[in-house]
């Protein structure tokens, strides 16, 4: 599928009144790593209460270690603080990269906004080198203000 098609599979799944938060997240991983082929690894991340780190939220891939991170640290932690998007085409030219899996090439980490402030984060890695597009970035800004509506 493509993006376009995908927006609304993302809108339905976002205006589902039947399922929690949880499970729409769940569901919008569960599509984007099903219809995108170099999306290995979809998750969200969100601010732990009033704690300066990321809690790990819904995701699908392989199972991570990394269900805390330190704002600053890594490219989900450079996220929470900078509040802009971040694309790494080769996590190994990345000094701050936190490894996840030896198999992942590119990340991308998307902010989520609530009100303004920083609420959390979509994060994507890839199997593939440098497979992200802004094409992927517009496509999940979108994703990311759809979500921001379930928690705002």
């Amino acid at each position: 599928m493509t993006f376009t098609e995908l927006k609304p599979e993302i809108t339905n799944i976002t205006s589902d009144v039947t399922s929690t938060v949880d499970e729409k997240l769940l569901r919008i991983c569960e599509l984007l790593e099903k219809h995108i082929e170099y999306y290995n690894w979809v998750g969200f991340y969100f601010k732990n209460g009033d704690k300066h780190e990321l809690k790990l939220g819904p995701y699908v891939g392989e199972p991570t270690d990394h269900t805390i991170i330190p704002f600053g640290k890594g490219i989900c932690g450079q996220v929470a603080v900078s509040n802009q998007n971040f694309v790494v085409p080769d996590v190994e030219a990345q000094d701050n990269y936190i490894a996840c899996s030896i198999t992942v090439k590119a990340e991308i980490v998307i902010p989520i906004t609530v009100n303004g402030e920083n609420f959390g984060q979509i994060d994507i890695d890839s199997n593939t080198a440098n497979p992200f597009t802004e094409a992927d970035e517009r496509f999940l800004e979108f994703v990311c203000k759809k979500v921001s509506k379930l928690l705002g």
